[in-house]
């Protein structure tokens, strides 16, 4: 039991104890939240600082493999990221003791009301005393100040009536002072005994609060301490690695892995001179300018020249034929004057060795110079085969090469001179899918329109069955944000066409055009005033682009790319009381279905996570608060008058299952004469390959058509932009509860006067909101904030049908 020290030193003339000790209790209030704050500032130094330690492993494995002390650096690698983890650790620690402290506070403000309502008697008791105090003393000097004066009066022989007067005023003044003194008495007592009993509730007050601080720093003190001995075991383990890797080992393995081999160079003894070889080998001779690799020396007629020619022609990818053939034995070395020019030789075409095709011995012909003629065709007038094929290569490319950047920081390295290994498609099962069955309700045109497209039968058909890989698609290397997908091959030929090079630009969802708002702006929370205390709004939103490539009605042939972005949104408020903070509460959040992206590139410069989390399906990130702080200062610099800000926090890639993955599966049919060309288009709606089906909004279908188109008829109608010569369909949303299950098909003849047309791509855009393809989803963690709105949606990039 403590001494009472309380209720012994706070009473005093003035009867001021009670105030002092009550405001001491609320002081109590500020020392906890200054413990708090100092808590999570030693919390900020340990991240910058665990950071700091993390980018200096990561230096440490980039430094020189080379020599033999090139393996030390791995126990330096591995040393330094454990320290990192220990103080990160701390970190983690520090957090939980800081929400600790906070619920204390918010316990303690809690019980200070509750005591100021059991303390308020002794309040009432304090100011009375202190009011009948003062009135006693003035009563006091009153009645000494009418005794004195009746006093002189009777001295000074004054007349017997004003000796009365003042005898009264004195008899009166001594009443009103001896009540005061009884009062007094009466409320000395009730304030000696109410103030007791609150000078010691406020001393056991005290003491619980002192009692509950030294717990929380007992705490911090073990974590803290729990760290150290975590660094100094590391610490042992850097010295023993160091001390186990020895000299004799490090020059072992340099040995192993470099060595050029244990055999020495063997005794070479004296020859004596063989004139007679020596004399035939003196013979001269010489070189040959250059030789043609795989040549036979022999001199058959029918020899391997057609193969060479060909493999010649076909090395760059061009078809037989294409350049002609190359005349490798008839060829002439062209002379050269002295002004650089070529002097046209004289051919002999009769000379019989001109014609043939034969290889001179080393001892026959060597001394002349070696002719060659290169015969190279004109290219043959073009058909539109080897444009076509040109640009489908080059849509190949483009949906295999859009790729996600990673961030500046370098998290992947790749070696550029080395091909990424392809990773197949999965082909669809056998009687997957089918052909999506005419509506009833759709009208016919008469006779001879439309006819002739009918007559081929391609449906959406699985695979024939062979041992041919499936077409591969292109592994992720770099991300980029959904509205501004890029690839390596152009799309702007004239069989290639988007959306984009249209005009059609204004028609696109108001979020895949993005990037051409003012930076930082956003549709977020609501615009509301924000203290300190409250649980600050933020908003959420996922955005998604699906790129696809379908080669005609087969499914194997599908390639698809599913990228996206998280990007949180800020109210303007939030900055101020970011600012006026120093240690604001640590934003924490759970990204959920993870197992579903095949890679995610968070943004590190304001977000950290732990590599180490065993939850394949979830994957935990916090924010850098200084960082963030500094980027939403600076957006609100840019632009103080916008009442949101967005922060993209991270890219991701979403694991695609071929076709299974697309929304709006498509199979695409042309027939093309020299008068006409129709067209057919296939569409069906997938609700599995979303989160949460929604619809497809906003479709539309763009063609291109050459061959000088003169009249067009189309189910259902569509534009003809004579211009460009290109049909444009828009059509109504799809979805499950449109007609045929969203199933349904498009349909064109075109009437040409420059016929035939070449089959060329389409391109497709749609859009969803409400759904993700990904099903990726997050929960904020920890105190201090909350989720005002979680917004998801997703859109076409590059969505394309070929024959």
């Amino acid at each position: 039991m403590i001494t009472p020290y309380f209720l012994e030193n706070f009473w005093g003339e003035k009867n001021n104890g009670f105030d002092v000790l009550y405001h001491n209790m609320k002081h109590g209030q500020i020392s906890s939240k200054e413990l708090t704050d100092f808590i999570r500032e030693r919390s900020v130094i340990e991240e910058a600082y665990a950071r700091s330690m993390t980018k200096l492993a990561k230096s440490a494995g980039n430094f020189s493999q080379l020599g033999t002390f090139a393996p030390m650096w791995d126990i330096f690698r591995s040393s330094t990221e454990k320290l990192a983890s220990c103080h990160m650790d701390l970190v983690r620690k520090l957090q939980e003791l800081i929400k600790e402290v906070q619920k204390y506070v918010e316990e303690q403000a809690k019980a200070h009301k509750k005591t100021k309502e059991e303390v308020a008697p002794t309040l009432e008791a304090v100011q009375s005393i202190q009011s009948i105090s003062q009135s006693l003393q003035k009563s006091k000097e009153n009645y000494n100040a009418k005794t004195v004066e009746q006093e002189r009066l009777r001295k000074e022989g004054a007349t017997q009536r004003d000796v009365d007067k003042a005898g009264v005023k004195a008899k009166k003044a001594i009443e009103t002072y001896k009540s005061y003194v009884e009062k007094y008495a009466s409320a000395k007592s009730d304030f000696e005994q109410k103030m007791a009993e609150t000078s010691q509730r406020f001393q056991d007050i005290e003491e619980n609060h002192i009692l509950h601080l030294k717990e929380i720093i007992r705490s911090y003190s073990q974590s803290v301490e729990e760290t150290h001995v975590q660094i100094g075991e590391v610490h042992n383990e850097f010295v023993r690695n160091i001390e186990n890797t020895s000299e004799e080992s490090l020059i072992q393995k340099l040995s192993e892995s470099k060595g050029t081999g244990k055999e020495r160079p063997g005794p070479i003894e004296f020859e004596e001179c063989n004139t007679a070889i020596a004399t035939e080998g003196a013979k001269p001779r010489k070189r040959k300018t250059f030789g043609i690799p795989g040549r036979r020396k022999d001199k058959d007629t029918d020899s391997t020249e057609s193969t060479e020619v060909e493999t010649a022609n076909t090395a760059n990818g061009a078809p037989p034929g294409y350049y002609g053939s190359i005349d490798i034995q008839n060829a002439n070395v062209p002379q050269v004057d002295a002004e650089g020019f070529c002097i046209r030789p004289e051919v002999n075409e009769n000379h019989p060795k001109d014609n043939s095709f034969y290889s001179s011995s080393d001892s026959e012909d060597e001394d002349e110079p070696r002719k060659f003629h290169v015969q190279i065709k004109p290219v043959q007038p073009n058909n539109g085969t080897h444009q076509n094929r040109a640009n489908i290569d080059e849509l190949k490319a483009s949906i295999g090469n859009i790729i996600l950047s990673p961030s500046a920081s370098g998290q992947m390295r790749r070696n550029q001179s080395m091909p990424v290994p392809n990773r197949p498609t999965t082909p669809l099962a056998a009687g997957a899918l089918v052909p999506p069955p005419r509506p009833s309700s759709r009208p016919k045109l008469p006779t001879g329109k439309l006819t002739g497209i009918n007559e081929i039968v391609r449906p959406f058909s699985p695979p024939k069955a062979s041992n041919a890989s499936p077409p591969p698609t292109a592994p992720l290397a770099r991300a980029e944000s959904s509205s501004s997908l890029s690839s390596n091959a152009s799309l702007s030929a004239g069989n290639t066409p988007t959306v984009e090079d249209d005009g059609f630009v204004a028609k696109l969802p108001a979020f895949e055009k993005r990037c051409e708002a003012p930076a930082g702006t956003s549709r977020g929370p609501s615009p509301v005033t924000l203290a300190s205390q409250d649980a600050l709004p933020i908003a959420v939103a996922f955005t998604e682009t699906v790129n696809a490539y379908f080669k005609g009605a087969d499914p194997a042939k599908c390639i698809v790319k599913i990228t996206g972005d998280m990007t949180l949104s800020f109210p303007m408020g939030i900055i101020k009381v970011f600012t006026t903070n120093p240690s604001p509460a640590v934003l924490t959040f759970k990204l959920k279905n993870t197992s579903r992206l095949e890679q995610i590139l968070p943004n590190q410069q304001i977000l950290y996570s732990d590599p180490s989390q065993s939850d394949s399906n979830s994957k935990n990130f916090w924010f850098n608060m200084q960082a963030l702080t500094s980027y939403l200062r600076k957006a609100s610099e840019q632009n103080p008058s916008a009442s949101y800000y967005n922060v993209e926090i991270l890219k991701y890639q979403v694991l695609s299952d071929g076709i299974h993955s697309t929304p709006l599966n498509l199979a695409v049919y042309w027939k093309c004469t020299p008068s006409t060309t129709d067209l057919r288009l296939d569409y069906r709606y997938n609700p599995e390959s979303m989160d949460s089906p929604g619809p497809l909004t906003n479709v539309q279908v763009l063609v291109p058509v050459d061959g000088g188109v003169t009249n067009m008829q189309s189910l259902p109608n569509s534009v003809w932009n004579s211009e460009q010569s290109k049909c444009l369909w828009k059509l109504s949303d799809i979805s499950e509860k449109t007609e045929n299950e969203g199933a349904g098909s498009l349909r064109a003849k075109f009437e040409l006067s420059n016929g035939p047309s070449n089959p060329s791509t389409l391109a497709v855009q749609f859009m969803n909101e409400g759904s993700t393809l990904s099903g990726v989803d997050m929960d904020l963690q920890g105190t201090g904030y909350r989720l005002s709105l979680n917004k998801k949606r997703f859109a076409t990039g590059r969505y394309m049908a070929d024959l």
